[in-house]
């Protein structure tokens, strides 16, 4: 299966220490050897940088690692392949746009029957089950909401019932945002963290990198994670219960 990383921030907040934890994981710690992406929010726009190599061996990643581009909002996916072939449009994230927003997605899980779900103007690229999915919670969300709404908690709680009906089909772990809220959808593993002052030590699981977040932070800087498992040995992650969801906005835990 593939592995997701989210974070949300009340600050730009750059994302190299936690991404070179995933970043192992993508064909050196673990078996997530099938092309890795990322998508960094900035105000209304967006940079996504993927390939379809493995992260550990990709240039594109070394690149991302060493030009720290900061954020408030970013998705992150590394790909274990099951539908569809190796290849840039079967890399994660996927973004569209609905309401005037960017709306970025990623997906950990393998699912059946989801061809029969009907995705109306939203049309994947790809071959992957998870970017059908995809646009099919797009198209309902365009249904339920023909004009672009202003309860976002009462959205991303519809969302949650259409991540419960693909759950029902097979795994669904999902990260999706709109550049502001991160939604994260847990169907089997989902872990997330809240960093805050007084901050600590951090240390990474897949890499001897130790990192003391008091020297890079603000007394009022609020940052949270979210993986597939966590990153970090030392430190006290939440695990999502199977059917629930979190949602995060500037760095906060909302639900």
């Amino acid at each position: 299966m593939c592995e997701l990383l989210g974070m949300s921030a009340n600050v730009p907040t750059d994302i190299v220490f936690s991404l070179s934890g995933l970043i192992q994981r993508g064909g050196y710690t673990g078996p997530h050897k099938d092309g890795w992406g990322i998508t960094f929010y900035e105000g209304l726009g967006y940079r996504t940088f993927k390939d379809h190599q493995s992260s550990y061996h990709s240039p594109v990643a070394r690149f991302v690692q060493s030009y720290p581009i900061k954020s408030e909002v970013i998705v992150a996916h590394i790909r274990q392949a099951n539908r569809g072939n190796v290849s840039l449009v079967n890399t994660h994230p996927f973004t569209r746009e609905l309401w005037g927003k960017y709306w970025t997605y990623a997906h950990n899980g393998q699912l059946q029957g989801y061809r029969n779900l009907k995705t109306g103007n939203y049309r994947p690229v790809g071959e992957t089950d998870s970017e059908w999915a995809f646009c099919w919670i797009l198209q309902q969300l365009s249904i339920k909401y023909p004009k672009r709404p202003s309860n976002w908690p009462a959205v991303f709680r519809f969302i949650a019932s259409l991540a419960g009906e693909l759950r029902k089909k097979g795994v669904f772990n999902m990260l999706l945002s709109d550049g502001q809220f991160v939604m994260a959808y847990c169907s089997t593993q989902l872990h997330w963290i809240t960093r805050r002052a007084p901050f600590g030590m951090a240390k990474l699981l897949d890499q001897d990198v130790e990192i003391d977040f008091q020297q890079h932070t603000h007394p009022d800087d609020v940052v949270s994670m979210i993986a597939t498992q966590p990153l970090t040995g030392n430190e006290d992650w939440q695990r999502i219960e199977p059917g629930c969801y979190e949602l995060f906005h500037l760095g906060e835990r909302i639900v």
